[in-house]
């Protein structure tokens, strides 16, 4: 649990998935590791926490602890943006392998929210609150 000014609480979570472009298979572990650096750099520049990380050659997986203050779809570009530039930068002879332009990331991404309790449990919740009678 986080805190905001003024009593707001907030525990909120997303799964973010990064695809390189056209599915190449370009990601090595020295990039992963540094990738997983980059990641949590920029999500400290959000007031955000990367709570896990991992990938495979064609993509990542981050668990991100966001605030509520961050755009997702901001905070998103602004990870594959700086990852790419960063990522070309320290490692063109693998890039050039791959790609001809300065490309990393395929265009998108996949986001979903997370939680502690899945949306069964909070529905009910909510359904079996006592309302007022009166």
């Amino acid at each position: 649990m986080q805190k905001l000014s003024g009593g707001t609480v907030y525990d909120l979570s997303i799964h973010l998935v990064l695809v390189t472009k056209y599915r190449r298979k370009v990601i090595n572990s020295a990039m992963l590791k540094r990738l997983e650096e980059i990641f949590a750099d920029t999500c400290r520049k959000w007031d955000c926490e990367l709570k896990e990380f991992n990938g495979e050659d064609n993509h990542c997986h981050l668990l991100i602890a966001i605030n509520p203050k961050a755009q997702i779809s901001a905070l998103a570009n602004n990870l594959k943006t700086v990852s790419s530039r960063l990522i070309r930068k320290e490692f063109p002879d693998r890039c050039a392998q791959f790609y001809h332009k300065p490309v990393f990331w395929k265009i998108g991404y996949f986001v979903s929210s997370t939680g502690g309790a899945n949306l069964e449990t909070v529905k009910r919740y909510i359904q079996h609150q006592n309302s007022p009678s009166k």
